[in-house]
């Protein structure tokens, strides 16, 4: 509780935890997309590791966003709410992407990358601003 004005304000590290494992899965996801730019093939392994840090961070701002039991909710809603939407958004296109690209693979999948990346950069900033 903030002494001045009465307000409780965000734990640091639970506030910044989903900043910095979205960090992580966008630092991969700019490799990764590098990578399928260059035509080489990723591992299913940096995949994976790019898709969890990004889960986990979307289940931290959702668990904020829901508030504590006795009703105490994270200030700033609307910020982390279009965040998670956007996020929300960014992870359906990564993973129904492989399963679109069947008859014509890299032309759906660069278009998807690219939806992808629109969305999630966004929620990134969304995210960020909300924290700060």
């Amino acid at each position: 509780m903030d002494a001045s004005s009465g307000v409780s304000l965000m734990p640091s590290i639970q506030a910044t935890l989903p900043v910095v494992l979205l960090g992580l899965s966008a630092s991969l996801g700019i490799y990764l997309g590098y990578q399928f730019l260059k035509r080489r093939r990723n591992r299913p392994t940096l995949i994976a590791v790019h898709i969890l840090p990004g889960l986990v961070a979307l289940e931290i701002v959702a668990m904020m966003l829901r508030g504590a039991p006795d009703g105490g909710g994270a200030p700033g809603r609307s910020l982390a709410e279009s965040a998670a939407l956007l996020l929300v958004v960014a992870l359906m296109i990564g993973l129904l992407t492989p399963m679109g690209a069947r008859e014509r693979p890299r032309m759906v999948a660069t278009f998807a990358l690219s939806a992808h990346a629109l969305f999630a950069a966004p929620a990134f900033v969304l995210l960020f601003a909300w924290v700060t």
